[in-house]
């Protein structure tokens, strides 16, 4: 996680167009008062440290001044259950977090979570930082992954099969990255979202920063993240004084999109008045009178992406041939339609929703994008080098959250 600054991006002024046409009179994004609306239905959940309402913490000495019991107190008179605590950057161990200040957290009743920023470059390094978080006590780990894991399959790869061999393929992670999917053709969410990887998802849903509404950063993050089959649990913003109102409705939205509690960026940055809103009984209804949209992204031929990665790789766990290449050409297109036929589907040779809902039954193959040795006795004695799909080349389309200063 990285402190945000807001972008100066042509794109973000449509997104801020949209934000005033929300804002209109009689539009959801404008109530906050009434009984609730419609809640989509959220996967299936376990009780973990992400199922309490959380609050970041990217330095503790500047978070209540480092006092813990009053890091405790504020967190109690403010619905906040889990912390985020940073644990490491790159490679490095960051010493504050823990196992004395692991301890006095949980004596205080509060889950805790590490967090740790990871580039990719060296991966088994990375890895092994949030081992020793995991080592030192954390309830959870968050992988916090952003532009500079573009492209990086198989770093992202090792780093996940590292990480696991480590932790185990139990431990609760999640994946915190950019919200909007459909700007970042090239980062490798198949691999963090894939088997082995992170079992939760925690978008930055930063809207002040990223210059739109509270209800359309939902209504875009949600369209293009259900695909990963995760839960989605939404980091919203307390910095850049967004307002109570918003910060009320953010969580109101997090009710109508299953439910789940939001987090917040960040400690340090939280104003008095901003810890009332967050613990604000209020906040927790779903928006009234708001009309979900339950859709997925479409694909078809042309696309190109981490998307159409995620949706071969379901495609080979459903008994087709398709290579895993993120370009959605002429052999995709046959694998789909012979997949519709197969599954009582119309027959369009397009991924929508209905042929999404279909797909995401099926556990998807695990791609091996790391560089692999030759097994002895193999058939071949040749060993596998490292691979990527050829969508791995694609610009982001824009960068909806600044990337800032490296903390």
């Amino acid at each position: 996680m990285q402190r945000r600054r807001h972008p100066v991006l042509a794109l973000l002024a449509v997104l801020a167009a949209l934000a005033a046409i929300a804002a209109l009179p009689g539009s959801a994004a404008a109530e906050t008062g009434g009984a609730g609306g419609e809640v989509e239905e959220a996967p299936v959940l376990s009780n973990t440290p992400f199922d309490r309402q959380g609050m970041w913490i990217w330095y503790v000495s500047k978070s209540e001044g480092g006092s813990i019991p009053a890091i405790v107190a504020r967190a109690k008179a403010n619905d906040i259950g889990t912390v985020y605590v940073k644990a490491g950057d790159g490679g490095t161990v960051w010493s504050q977090f823990n196992k004395a200040l692991v301890a006095a957290l949980h004596q205080g009743g509060l889950d805790v979570c590490a967090w740790q920023f990871v580039y990719g470059d060296h991966p088994a390094a990375e890895a092994r930082v949030g081992a020793i978080s995991v080592e030192r006590g954390a309830d959870c780990l968050v992988i916090d992954a952003e532009g500079e894991y573009e492209g990086k399959y198989a770093s992202a790869d090792r780093y996940i099969r590292s990480l696991r061999t480590s932790i185990g393929e139990s431990f609760p992670v999640s994946l915190a990255g950019f919200p909007y999917v459909d700007y970042h053709p090239s980062f490798p969410y198949s691999v963090f979202f894939g088997p082995g990887g992170a079992q939760y998802n925690q978008p930055q849903m930063y809207w002040k920063s990223i210059g739109t509404s509270v209800r359309t950063v939902y209504e875009h993050t949600y369209l293009y993240n259900r695909i990963w089959g995760h839960p989605i649990y939404p980091i919203g913003q307390t910095y850049e004084g967004p307002g109570n109102g918003p910060l009320k409705l953010f969580r109101r939205f997090a009710a109508s999109y299953g439910g789940l509690p939001p987090s917040w960026w960040d400690w340090q940055e939280t104003t008095g008045k901003e810890w009332t809103a967050l613990g604000a009984a209020s906040a927790l209804r779903p928006v009234t009178g708001y009309r979900l949209a339950v859709t997925h992204p479409l694909l078809k031929k042309g696309s190109k992406g981490d998307m159409v990665v995620w949706a071969q790789e379901h495609l080979i766990a459903a008994g087709d041939e398709v290579p895993v290449t993120g370009v959605y050409g002429k052999q995709t297109r046959a694998a789909v339609r012979t997949f519709q036929e197969g599954h009582g589907l119309t027959v369009d040779g397009a991924i929508g929703t209905t042929t999404w809902e279909a797909l995401l039954t099926f556990t998807p193959y695990r791609m091996r994008w790391t560089a692999a040795r030759a097994r002895p006795g193999a058939a071949s004695s040749r060993a596998e080098p490292a691979r990527r799909p050829l969508s791995a080349s694609l610009p982001a389309k824009a960068y909806e959250i600044d990337p800032g200063p490296t903390p």
